[in-house]
Order: structure tokens, then sequence, then C-alpha cells
């Protein structure tokens, strides 16, 4: 599945809550995947040029339906991505991966 994402758009979605499972904060995210391997991949994002990675896991890769998806800090309507990615970060696993 490796080779199919490249040049895929992706919309990412991350939820990071606190030790109470209560969110701290949510980020969005899109643009198109530039390299992947075996850990990580990594997208060019289309609203500041950065690229940015998150860890490759297939199954946290969607196909996302075709339509208009809002993002909610921004208000950006990004319309037909290719795949969808979600992800939650708890503040124990935070602490841990900056050790």
């Amino acid at each position: 599945m490796q080779n199919e994402l490249i040049g895929k758009h992706l919309l990412i979605g991350l939820t990071y809550v606190n030790g109470n499972d209560e969110v701290v904060e949510q980020v969005q995210a899109h643009g198109n995947i530039v390299a992947i391997n075996e850990n990580t991949i990594v997208v060019l994002r289309e609203d500041t040029g950065n690229e940015f990675s998150i860890p490759y896991d297939e199954d946290a890769f969607l196909p996302a339906d075709p339509g208009e998806y809002s993002l909610r800090g921004s208000g950006e309507i990004v319309v037909n991505p290719d795949f969808i990615s979600t992800w939650t970060i708890h503040s124990e696993d935070i602490e841990e991966s900056s050790s």
C-alpha cells in the first residue's frame, strides 16, 4: 500500500487528550503525501507548505468519502481528499516519546 499513497491527498485529524481523557487540543491538516517508509508518512501541507509527518500505520488510513470537509480551526474546506487518518494522542504517549 505504501507506493499507492505517494501523491495522494491526505486529511489528518489529531486529538490530544490529558490523563483524564479530556480533549486538550484538536489539530487538522491536509496535503499530498510526498514520502513514506515503514515508520513514517510525510505530508506537504497545503496551508503552510511545510512538511508534516505522522507514524505509518496502514490500518490508520481510510479512503475518504467524496465531498467537502470543513476544518474546525480554520474553516478551510478540503474537497475530495483521497484518504483520512485520525489519531488520538494521550498525554502519557507524549511524555514517553519525549524521553
